[in-house]
């Protein structure tokens, strides 16, 4: 018997990175998975944006599993696709049990004073408003169903301290922060958990990336990914410089799980220790 045996789980920007992960890791406990992504370049962003090539990739391994998922392409800036592809979803898998709301940008890195209101204003549209309408969409199917529900909210180790050079990102994580526990008060009459994840820096497309390197070792003039993990090592207090995709992924795994079944309105880190240091 699966841990989720039975669920069906809706996970934003499922098409790689983080979201593919939970999808795994979810269809691999039983679930059935609805996800969506984006798959168009967000302005100031350092990094090339998932492919449609890279979603059918999370269905095919998700169907490896014998598993059924529904991926379709909707942008968590848009209720109105979000709702469709959530509405979409339930109807053809017949219920929600649980909510990543994952999805999430970095873009520009730089003093806060230089960051043009686009910039700023897109980060909160994607990572805070963006979560907000996912909840949105999906609590109607949470609340009708009467079974009750468990809602992840991906956050970050910014959304529990601030970091130079990235306040938008830094503003949009501390909101996801105040987004959750309102939930969980507003939910839990329902039985509907809501709890935020709050991780270290991990190993996908959103760190590999120059900006990245250059944010964590502005004293290089051209930082490898090596370069950058001597410097990230130091913001943990085990001596690793970054944790992996599934970390995340067994942690959103027991939020969704039974195993979980009273704990909401907590801000959860999967951080190697960088809070406590």
């Amino acid at each position: 018997m699966g841990r989720l045996d039975g669920k069906v789980a809706f996970i934003t920007g499922a098409a790689r990175g983080q979201g593919r992960s939970h999808a795994i890791r979810l269809a691999q406990e039983g679930a059935d998975i609805i996800g969506i992504d984006v798959m168009e370049e967000v302005p100031g962003a350092p990094y090339a944006a998932a492919t449609e090539e890279d979603l059918a990739e999370t269905v095919r391994q998700v169907e490896a599993l014998d598993r059924r998922i529904i991926a379709t392409k909707a942008d968590v800036r848009d209720y109105d696709q979000v709702k469709k592809a959530v509405d979409d979803g339930v109807a053809q898998l017949g219920r929600l049990d649980i909510v990543s709301a994952n999805a999430g940008i970095s873009t520009q890195m730089a003093p806060s004073e230089e960051l043009s209101d686009e910039i700023f204003m897109d980060m909160l549209d994607v990572n805070l408003a963006g979560v907000w309408r996912t909840c949105k969409a999906t609590i109607p199917h949470l609340k009708s169903s009467g079974r009750g529900g468990s809602i992840i909210l991906t956050s970050s180790d910014a959304g529990l301290f601030g970091y130079p050079n990235i306040a938008h990102y830094v503003s949009a994580k501390h909101g996801v922060v105040g987004l959750m526990r309102t939930l969980a008060l507003e939910l839990a009459p329902d039985m509907i958990r809501v709890n935020s994840i709050h991780p270290t820096t991990v190993d996908t497309p959103m760190i590999a990336n120059d900006a990245t390197y250059r944010l964590f070792r502005p004293d290089l003039e051209n930082p490898t990914k090596e370069d950058m993990g001597e410097a990230a090592i130091q913001m943990n207090a085990l001596p690793i410089p970054w944790v992996e995709a599934l970390d995340i992924s067994n942690a959103v795994l027991f939020l969704a799980s039974e195993e979980a079944r009273y704990i909401t309105g907590v801000p959860l880190p999967v951080d190697a220790g960088a809070f406590v240091k």
